[in-house]
């Protein structure tokens, strides 16, 4: 009886994560009109008669409350602008234009705010210029501060009636030539109490960040990326539970190899073993769509991951599941001893001292599922470590970047 219990929960699981990816599929969807897009690279493709826009999938938010445009050519006029738009924004106008929108202009340095007047804002923009667009404030009566910067220097700010989730990052051009590239992941320095400029890295987030670099919920792969041993690994601070029991990773570049590895594992896994190559782990591979299971040798599970390509884990706790009893499930967090050994697996793992290869650590056994965009790719029964398994994630080649959401189901 448990086991069909287990069965059906698992299918209204997934069920559940195809109706929000169905959800984001329409929702989140970039649109551009009279550009040609190539990356990060926005190329106007009009005839200088039609305005050319673009429209980004997502809206600002308070994990993504930034981003920039470096200027690469100001083509014939230079009538590039920067702001924000509702997400039905008409792609015939230039952000700013119409009701609900603001942007920046670089050919004159106004601001338009909901209207094709603009007021004097900046200094005017050339090639090689940085123009950023953010959020910083949201006050109780509705109201959203939303400021721009140029070359790293805020310009100024203005405050209008509208909600971060209404505002879509947005680019126009007007002219023959214009190009720029767009970073939709940039950060913006924050104030803190003592007046300093920081950055919100999220670090604490993570428990260990080892040759890889949180920036907001950006992981940044900062190892060698020569061989096997430049594992680059993060691993939260809280193991999943029956609260949060999945997480999600968005690949925003794919690097040299794409060798990004999501997966579970023990709190005291090795820092520079991919997840899923050691015992207390397990994890899906995207350069090869593999399911490491404490082993060097992955078994075919699922497609290959790319670029944009949205990877999930989560575990199917028992009905019954308990933390030693205990209420509190975010304070689960109990220490384990390393058991150093032998290491068994030579392809993945030097001859020095290290611990022995093996599927499962002694404990409950629970389900392990694993999603790619939406859809359930397999599920593996695996014992559960004493301290529980922790969102990991691993990296290995140069330029590889994802976006990471602890708790994507929640809320």
């Amino acid at each position: 009886m448990d086991d069909i219990n287990l069965h059906y929960r698992f299918l209204n699981w997934r069920r559940r994560i195809r109706e929000i990816r169905e959800v984001r599929a329409v929702r989140y969807r970039d649109r551009w009109r009279n550009m040609f897009r190539e990356g990060d690279i926005l190329r106007y493709h009009g005839d200088s008669d039609e305005v050319g826009c673009f429209v980004a999938a997502r809206p600002l938010s308070k994990k993504r409350r930034y981003f920039e445009v470096t200027v690469n050519d100001t083509g014939v006029r230079g009538m590039i602008a920067v702001g924000l738009v509702p997400q039905s924004h008409n792609l015939e106008h230039q952000p700013g234009w119409l009701p609900h929108s603001v942007a920046f202009h670089a050919d004159d340095g106004k601001l338009y705010n909901g209207s094709t007047v603009g007021q004097q804002f900046g200094a005017k923009c050339c090639r090689g210029d940085k123009i950023g667009c953010g959020i910083s404030i949201v006050s109780d009566d509705g109201q959203i501060t939303v400021f721009f910067t140029k070359n790293g220097e805020e310009i100024g700010s203005v405050e209008i009636p509208a909600s971060p989730d209404d505002l879509y990052p947005a680019v126009g051009m007007h002219s023959l030539g214009e190009e720029v590239v767009l970073d939709l992941n940039a950060e913006w320095r924050v104030e803190d109490d003592d007046g300093q400029m920081i950055v919100d890295s999220h670090e604490e987030d993570w428990s260990r960040l080892h040759d890889i670099k949180a920036t907001g919920t950006l992981l940044e792969y900062t190892g060698k990326g020569k061989s096997i041993v430049d594992v680059g690994l993060a691993q939260a601070c809280r193991p999943l539970n029956p609260r949060f029991h999945y997480y999600e990773l968005e690949i925003t570049d794919a690097g040299e190899k794409c060798y990004i590895a999501l997966g579970l594992a023990r709190k005291d896994y090795p820092k520079d073993k991919h997840p899923g190559w050691n015992k207390g782990s397990i994890a899906y591979h995207a350069d090869d769509g593999k399911l490491f299971h404490g082993s060097g040798v992955g078994d075919p599970f699922g497609p290959r991951c790319f670029e944009g390509d949205i990877m999930g884990c989560g575990i199917m706790f028992p009905r019954d599941f308990n933390i030693d009893g205990g209420d509190d499930l975010d304070d689960w967090d109990f220490e384990v001893a390393s058991r150093p050994s032998e290491v068994q697996n030579n392809l993945y793992a030097n001859n020095d001292e290290e611990e022995e290869e093996g599927e499962d650590l002694e404990g409950r056994k629970v389900m392990v599922f694993f999603t790619r965009n939406g859809k359930v790719v397999g599920k593996r029964e695996v014992s559960l470590p004493p301290s529980g398994f922790y969102p990991t994630i691993g990296m290995m080649s140069t330029g590889e970047k994802v976006r990471v959401e602890l708790h994507p189901l929640s809320g």
